[in-house]
Order: structure tokens, then sequence, then C-alpha cells
């Protein structure tokens, strides 16, 4: 383990509580229908509880980047024999579980302080209001919660221990809850000023808050669309008829970040947590390596110009130093230079290795800036000194037994595109819901015949334009748009470009150490989750890719949830060069198929549950379906 951040009970610290004022953390210690009237506010409980999902940097390193990211293939796995592997730890979820449970202590109190000030006739002209948009959030926070572990409490999280209910029970309740409530905003409510700083996404405008709650219904209606067909398109298409739902970046749920602090208002990607190089995962480079018909020559300046290699080069191949037992369609290669075409928005999410003139490259220690490393062979005699500088490699997660001592290079965070400082610096803000999702959204819904205000096309269309924008790529747009170019799984981008690659395609490349030249047929992988394989560059295959590009890196959650409910887009298998216990299942004879049993399906409930609430956590495991296992697939997920 790399931190002891993984490790200790971090709690709120002193400046969280400088961040929001003391009276309102003071309240958290008291029974909320006790207090004084100046300690009992809705407001006070609602922006804690929306402050503390921003995650302090304690939590974030564990659930976010430990769990989230590496669940939905957003980053590498840099506590590489964990969650990747089907591992757990314990104190991890711990954290998550006792944090989200507080959040949502918060959440029920603001509704209940409320309810009872209506009641006493001592509410004031926005409570009504308050106590819908606090419903609202507390859909996301169960949603995020049952996300992660699968049943939970609906009725939970006031002080009591509460009865846990299976996952279609959950949803069921949610969607329900963000009908009500957003049907119940008072859009004609005045606020007083000093309200808005009480709310850090949408400082309280009941517009946006219904907008949020429509576009959750479409995601959380959407998420039923393989288990429960009917009931999917029936909440998806009432929420997308209100044609009242995030379509625009003014719209979208975010949330600012505060540099140099150490509370939740930090960035989830902090600067400060030097071990963590958070560098490109191979499913991220294997989705835009090629894909869109953008020049790297035309992306970047002179200095990158000679590093470019060209369409058909494959790279430098190194059998025994890198692993190839697994279905990466790269493995075995190290790529040294640049793309002839990618996705633009890599470069403006990632670091160039090398590039530590670039103020936004994360040079935050010497593991992050080297430019040379050794390849070993067997006897640990140097082979080769592989340079950094200009190349674009990614390392796939796993177990790469022997390989990882015998490779300095892939296992130095200076030696992949690492997540620049844009992300890290907390100068920006956490997304949680963006206008592209609502328009792949439309676009999945669409395909799948369900009724829409906006055709699959357009949809599609306008949601990568919507991220383009976001990225501050939207001169490319037409390019990208019309590109029929593969990536390295075998998808292009053009909507209407449904010609299905060929099995194979030849590259030329290099042998690593003799410097021979030949030609290789590389195979695009077979992705077995979605229809058997036999499908790569369908619409729904096109819809998925991009909104994955579109979600990272802040949605890692939802990169997750839709692979875990589609097989899609194509994750690639761990590498498999030594067993890993908690994978059971894959092998050296199966790794190039691709298979629920490989991939964490969820987060096993932290341990103190069984202690604390024995009944409760049966009544969870019962409903879950399965054993309490990270293996164990979600209700909506695909089987």
């Amino acid at each position: 383990m790399k931190t002891t951040l993984k490790k200790s009970g971090l709690l709120l610290t002193a400046a969280l509580l400088s961040v929001s004022s003391c009276k309102k953390f003071d309240a958290l210690n008291n029974d909320p229908l006790k207090a004084n009237g100046d300690q009992v506010q809705t407001e006070y409980f609602l922006n804690n509880s929306i402050v503390g999902a921003q995650q302090d940097p304690g939590l974030s390193e564990r659930v976010f980047i430990l769990y989230w990211v590496v669940g939905g293939h957003g980053l590498q796995d840099e506590d590489g024999d964990t969650f990747s592997r089907g591992s757990y730890d314990d104190g991890w979820t711990s954290e998550y579980y006792r944090q989200s449970s507080q959040w949502l202590n918060n959440a029920n109190s603001a509704i209940s302080v409320g309810n009872d000030q209506i009641a006493k006739g001592t509410s004031k002209v926005y409570t009504k209001n308050l106590i819908q948009v606090a419903r609202i959030w507390r859909a996301y926070l169960m949603s995020e919660f049952s996300d992660s572990f699968g049943p939970m409490p609906i009725n939970g999280f006031q002080g009591v221990n509460p009865d846990f209910k299976d996952v279609k029970t959950v949803y069921y309740y949610l969607l329900d809850e963000l009908k009500d409530a957003s049907s119940k905003l008072d859009l004609t409510v005045t606020n007083p000023e000093t309200l808005k700083s009480e709310d850090p996404a949408f400082g309280y405008d009941y517009a946006k808050w219904r907008k949020y709650a429509n576009a959750m219904r479409m995601r959380l209606a959407m998420r039923l669309s393989e288990v429960d067909p009917a009931k999917a398109k029936a909440e998806f298409e009432a929420a997308a008829a209100t044609n009242d739902f995030i379509t625009d970046a003014s719209q979208t749920f975010s949330v600012q970040e505060i540099p140099n602090s150490y509370n939740p208002f930090s960035s989830v990607f902090r600067k400060e947590s030097s071990w963590m190089g958070l560098p490109i995962s191979a499913t991220y480079n294997n989705l835009v390596f090629g894909l869109g018909s953008v020049k790297t020559a035309d992306q970047l300046g002179a200095s990158f110009q000679s590093a470019v290699k060209p369409a058909d080069w494959m790279g430098q191949k190194f059998t025994d130093q890198f692993a190839t037992k697994t279905n990466d369609p790269a493995a075995g290669y190290w790529f040294n230079g640049l793309p002839f075409t990618i996705d633009p928005r890599a470069y403006k999410i990632f670091s160039i290795p090398g590039n530590t003139t670039d103020p936004n490259y994360p040079a935050i220690g010497s593991n992050f800036t080297a430019t040379q490393k050794d390849l070993k062979d067997a006897t640990g005699t140097v082979v080769k000194t592989l340079t950094s500088t200009n190349t674009w490699n990614a390392k796939v997660d796993g177990n790469w037994g022997a390989k990882a001592g015998m490779n300095d290079a892939i296992t130095t965070n200076g030696f992949k595109p690492l997540l620049n400082l844009v992300y890290r610096n907390g100068n920006n803000k956490r997304v949680f819901f963006g206008p592209w999702e609502s328009y792949f959204l439309l676009a999945e819904a669409a395909v799948r015949g369900w009724a829409t205000p906006v055709d699959a096309k357009t949809a599609y269309e306008t949601g990568i334009a919507k991220s383009f924008e976001y990225f501050g790529t939207s001169a490319n747009l037409s390019t990208y748009l019309a590109s029929t170019d593969y990536n390295r799984v075998g998808t292009s981008v053009k909507w209407d470009h449904t010609t299905e690659p060929s099995s194979t395609h030849i590259m030329n490349y290099e042998d690593g150490l003799t410097g021979a030249t030949g030609t290789v047929a590389i195979n695009y992988p077979k992705n077995d989750l979605y229809k058997s394989g036999s499908v790569r560059n369908d619409q729904l295959t096109k819809i998925i890719t991009q909104k994955y590009l579109a979600q990272l890196p802040w949605l890692p959650l939802e990169t997750w949830n839709d692979h875990r409910r589609l097989g899609l887009p194509f994750f690639e298998n761990p590498a498999v060069e030594d067993i890993m216990p908690d994978l059971p299942d894959l092998t050296s004879s199966n790794y190039m198929t691709s298979s629920v049993k490989f991939f964490a399906q969820r987060m096993k409930y932290p341990s103190g549950l069984r202690n604390s609430n024995i009944t409760g956590y049966g009544q969870a495991v019962s409903a879950l379906g399965g054993p309490d296992a990270v293996l164990t697939p979600l209700w909506w997920a695909k089987h």
C-alpha cells in the first residue's frame, strides 16, 4: 500500500469546518427537532449533505479512485493488487459506508426539519421547495450507494437499524421520488439572496433542480433496460416527455473545488496525493487510439511532429517484458511515439510523457518525470533502455507476474500519459451530471424504439458536440463526426457507418531488441459480453463508447454502471501472467474471452455492518441474490 490515507480512519478536518460554518456542523450533533431555531434550518442540513458528498481526500482516494475509477476503467488501477483483481479492502468500504450514511442522515434531517416547521407554522416561503430539493438529492445519494453495494434501506440512515430492500425496490422508490419531488417544486418562489450560498450546486435555482431530477429519472430508468424493459421504457419516456432536463453547459450539476485544501472541496484527484500518477487506462487508450480522424500533427506543436508515427504502426514488440496474457489488442507492444490520429479529448485530459515544461504536467515527484528506464531479462540483465518522451502507452491491470520486475518502464508513472493538473489542482468543478449524458441517454432510448423528443442520430451527435464543447475541442467536431476510421477495438464515430471491421488488420512493427521490422495481423478484440462478440460497430456500441469518453474523468461510476449493464464499451481482461486468487475463473487458457466473472461487480459491505446490524446484513445478502462478494452482479447488471 502506497499511502497511509487508505489505512487511517480520517474524519472531517478542521479545514472542512472552516469551509462550511461551524454552526451547520455543530447541528449534526443534536436532535434536529430539539435544537433552537437558529440551529435548525433545512438548508444547513442539505448543504452539509451536498458538501460531504464531494468526498474529502481520504475518502476520494479510497472509493472514487480505487473503487469507482477502477470499476469503470477510467484510469489504471494504481493499487493493482486490489479491485481490478476482484479483491477489496474493508477499511475503504467502511469509510465510504460511514460517510455516505452521514450524507443521507443530513438529507433526511433536512426533510424532517422542513416538514416539522411546516406543521408548526414556522416555515419560510421556500421551505417546501427545499424539502423537494432534499428528496431529489437524496435520490442521487441512494443511487450512488446502491450502485456501489446493492441492496440498501429505503427508510434508513435515521439513527436506527433499518430494513434492507432489494435493488429493484430501491430503484422503483427512487424513480417515484424523483417524479413526485420534481412535480412539487414551485418555480415562482423567490429566495432571499443569502440562501444561494447554501447550495453549492445550483444556488437553489429550482428550475435547474427540476431539470436535474428529470435527467436523473432518465439515467435511473435506463439502468433497468436489460432486466425490466417495460418499466424502463415507461419511466424514461415520461421523463423525456417533459422536455425539461439538462441540455446545456449552464445547467450542468457541478460543484466548485477549492485548491490547496484538505476537505470535501479538494479535487477528487487531489494533486497532493503524490504517489498517485493517475495514468491512462488501457481501456481508454484503446478507445481513443485512431478514433475520429483528427491528426496528432494538427493538434500539437512543432516539437512533437517528429514523434508522430504512421497510422499502420503498432510499435516495438517485447514479448518477454510486457504482459501478453490478456485480450488487450496492444498486448506485448511498446508504442515508441505518438498516434497518427487520436480522439482530441485525450490530449486535453492526459499529459504527454516527458512534456514536463507544460504547466499542466503533474510533475509532482521523480516517478512522474522519469524519462529513461530499463527492461531486463529473467536473469536481471538490462536488455533495453526505453525513453518515455513523446510516447503513448497504457499498462493493463492484472497480475504481470515476473514481467513486472523485468519492466521498470511500464511500472513507472512518467512512462504513461497522466491525468493532468487541470483535473488535479482544485480549480475545476466536479461534474455529477453533464448535458452530454442526457443526449446519449436519448440516443440509446431512440435506438431501443422508445419515444424521444429527438431522433437517435441527432441526440448522438449532439452528445458528442456537448462533450467537445466541455473539453474545448469543438474545432475538430466536423472531422470527427464524419470519421469512418476504427479505433483499436473496431468502432468508428460516424453514425451511419455501421460496417463491421474485418477480424484483423495488418500493422507494421519492430522487434524491440533486435530492431528487425515486419508486419503482423492484429485482431480486433472479441467482446463476448455484447451480442456474443459478433458486433463491434453498431449504433449502441457507438453511443456507449462516446458516453464513456464524455463521462471521464468525473463520472467513473457511470462508466462502470454502463459496462455492468451492457458489457459496453469493450473492457480488456486483467493480465493473468500469474494467478489471481480472487479472479479464479480467469486463467491462462481463457484470457481471450470476456466474462462478467473477470470484472468487479460491486463493493462488499463493510464488516461493521455484520457486527452492528446482523439482521439488516442478512436481509441485504438475501436480497442480493448471491454471496456478499465483489463478483456478485447487481440485479440490473448484465448476467
